[in-house]
């Protein structure tokens, strides 16, 4: 049975570090998030220690907490996303590809856009530029007002001429 004192502390660290990570102080982030795994262990907390982790330059950590995220919820889309992300920050692009692709099918994910911003960066380095504007403009279905994706359509369809 859950002990609701404890989820709530869990949340409560889980929001300090989320607090902390976006004023900087990762160091702080990364013990926040440490705190609320140990009270309740979520893919949510996990998923966010990985990116604290991948700011810290950690990003063999941060794939490691992503893989326990998946663990404990496979229905949540962020790590897949996460993951693939950690992959093209190490040079590995054709890696990245299938956690994009599980991170589309997630059943529980928000924002849905950006795995296919992602993969149209993917597909932009390996110079695939019809495929990665066919993501760019599936990105842009789910969210139209994204303007970081319009402006990569222009520059990729400019490349065409």
């Amino acid at each position: 049975m859950e002990n609701p004192a404890r989820l709530e502390q869990a949340e409560f660290f889980f929001q300090e570090g989320y607090r902390h990570q976006m004023n900087g102080d990762l160091d702080a982030a990364v013990e926040h998030y440490r705190r609320s795994i140990e009270l309740y262990p979520t893919a949510e907390a996990h998923t966010f220690l990985g990116w604290a982790y991948s700011f810290l330059g950690k990003i063999d950590k941060a794939i490691q907490e992503c893989e326990i995220a998946i663990q404990i919820d496979p229905d949540f889309g962020n790590p897949y996303n996460d993951i693939a992300v950690y992959l093209m920050e190490k040079g590995e692009y054709d890696e990245a590809i299938p956690w994009l692709t599980k991170a589309m099918e997630a059943k529980r994910y928000e924002p849905r856009h950006y795995p296919h911003i992602n993969l149209s960066r993917v597909y932009a380095k390996m110079g695939k530029t019809y495929e990665a504007i066919a993501e760019v403009r599936k990105a842009l279905k789910i969210e139209p007002d994204h303007q970081g994706a319009r402006r990569e359509l222009h520059r990729l369809i400019g490349m065409l001429n």
